[in-house]
Order: C-alpha cells, then structure tokens, then sequence
C-alpha cells in the first residue's frame, strides 16, 4: 500500500483535515444513541454527502465514519460481528468520493476507542484490544483506505494495542489523544508523555497529536508542548469548533468560522502540520479555515498570551507538564470572539 499522507506531507507544508463527524450526522438526521456506523450500510447516500462536504469545503483529508466500529462499541447495539463489515464500508464509501474528488484527497481510516479499560484496574486485556483493533483497521484498508488514524484515546495501553494492531498489518497510521482535564487525557497523560511514547513504539506513526478535549485554545496548548519536546514528526491538531453549550436541548458549540481560521492559522504557526477540526466543526469553519491558510502567511511560533487573546482563555491554570508551565493569569472565558 503506498504511504499518500508521507507523499502529501513531504509536497505541502500543512494539510486541511476535516472536521466533525458527528456533530454533521446529527445535522442529518442521526439520533443521539444511535451508532453511526449503521449508516455506512442504511444511508450510504449521507455518508458520501459527509465525505463530500469536507472535500468541497477544501479538505485534503478526511476520516471515516468508523469511529466506533469495534467490536466492543458495536455490541452495545447487538452487532459485535459487523466490525469488519461496517468498517469496510466507511472506507470504501470514502475511497469512492476521494477517487471522484478531482484531487489528491487522502482517505484516513478513524479508529476509536473501544470504551472499555485497559490495565490491572479494567477489564479488556492487551490482547484482546489488539484483536478488536485489528479487526476494524483490516476492514478499514480492505476498503480503500490510505492511512489508519486512531483518535481520541486516553490511556496509554490502548494507544500501544493500536499501534500493536497497526503494525501486525503493516499499515501506515497517525494517533491523537484527547487531553481534556487540566491539560491532560482523563488517565493522566501529558503533552510530553505521548511524545516520549510515540517515540517508544517498535512502529512510531507518521504524525501524532491531539483532537476532540476542552476548546481551541486548550489543545493550541497541547500543541505547543508536543513543540517543545523537539519532535519532528508531524504534528496534529483538530480542536472543537469552540465550547460546547446546552441551547434548546441540544448541545452547540460557539466558535464561528473566523475563530476557527484563527485556531488555523495558530495550529499551524505553532508547529502542527495537520490541522483540522473535531466536535461542531461544520463545512462552513472549514472552508473559512481553508482560507485563513491559503491566505495568512507563516508566522512566528504563539504565545500562549496570542492564543488566549484570538481564541479566549485557557480552562486551567497549566498544561499539566509542570509547575510553572501555562498561562497563569488567563482562564477561559475572559476575552473570547463569538
């Protein structure tokens, strides 16, 4: 399989990735509780539409819609054995639409948690997590896609059973955790702890980072402490489309599209090579961060001083990597763009 993201990677500085997959089914019709991977097979029609509306709006990547298509999500919902089938078909829809893009436009096969804990305090043993993974990552390539891309993982474990599964197919992938808790994931992990990971594994992925957590300005934070562990591999960010609010019995979050072309521009000047979005991010915040990149020239690395200023306060005092890293004085919500 060739590796496109390394080929896209080493042709253009930073990559458009897309944004919510979620927050854009619900738009179209998903109800909450449903699992989204059902739609691969019962409305592939709005999978594509999903897939083309990140494409159209300037995307140079997009994930598939099998962030939950392991064995352990899916039998929640009675169907534990459609892994690999419904997983498969998030891909091949995906492949479809890339094919037909006019373009290059890389395929990134999302891989999610499984939602059941790893270690001596849980449950799933190393073995079985690497089996699930492998299942859904084999559906994925075996539907076209170009890169497997875990995200949203919190423990350590997970993320080493992802990369067990990875390399047992020989498939090129990315990973991000999700560092939502005083700046880091809910088991504890740091900006600097997945650096020294990620450098630790027998078959380290092409890019790592960060993706979903609190708001834009917390992961920008994130990012600039995976910069400053010196790494070279590429860096990800793909922060919410703002915070999330409860309007009307629905949950909404408030970053315009200039806040986000802002969050673009900063992602990139702070080192990240792929930047997109994650939760609330729509069509319309990609196409504005599109612009803000193909229109902003390359700055100087942000202060945490800018980001909070562009994008609004932190959530909390430091970024979990020490005492007396992050920003002291700003707390989310004292100047904010809305």
């Amino acid at each position: 399989m060739s590796d496109a993201l390394t080929k896209a990677l080493a042709e253009r500085d930073v990559l458009l990735a897309d944004g919510a997959t979620g927050t854009n089914l619900f738009n179209m019709g998903l109800q909450s509780g449903d699992a989204p991977e059902f739609w691969n097979r019962d409305e592939p029609e709005k999978i594509r539409t999903l897939y083309r509306n990140a494409v159209n709006a300037g995307s140079d990547l997009f994930l598939t819609n099998s962030f939950g298509g392991n064995a352990s999500r899916l039998k929640l919902h009675d169907a534990a054995d459609k892994a690999y089938e419904f997983s498969k078909l998030a891909a091949e829809l995906g492949r479809e639409v890339a094919d037909a893009a006019g373009r290059q436009v890389i395929v990134a096969g999302s891989v999610g948690p499984t939602g059941e804990i790893m270690g001596a305090a849980g449950t799933l043993s190393h073995e079985t997590a690497v089996e699930m993974f492998e299942e859904t990552a084999k559906g994925l390539l075996d539907g076209g896609a170009d890169v497997l891309w875990v995200e949203t993982i919190s423990a350590p474990e997970e993320f080493r059973a992802a990369a067990e599964a990875f390399a047992n197919l020989n498939a090129p992938w990315c990973g991000t955790m999700s560092f939502d808790t005083a700046g880091r994931t809910m088991m504890g992990v740091t900006s600097a702890d997945l650096s020294a990971l990620v450098e630790s594994l027998p078959n380290p992925p092409i890019g790592f980072g960060a993706n979903c957590g609190v708001g834009a300005s917390d992961l920008m934070r994130t990012v600039l402490g995976f910069a400053a562990q010196g790494t070279e591999r590429p860096i990800i960010a793909k922060g919410n489309a703002g915070i999330p609010k409860y309007v009307d019995g629905h949950i909404h979050y408030d970053g315009t599209p200039e806040l986000m072309g802002e969050y673009a521009v900063l992602a990139r000047d702070a080192g990240a090579r792929i930047v997109g979005g994650c939760c609330g991010t729509l069509p319309v915040h990609l196409e504005a961060m599109r612009k803000a990149l193909d229109e902003t020239p390359k700055g100087a690395r942000p202060t945490l001083d800018l980001i909070a200023e562009k994008l609004g306060g932190f959530s909390s005092d430091s970024d979990g990597t020490g005492e007396d890293e992050g920003p002291q004085r700003e707390r989310r919500g004292r100047r904010r763009k809305s």
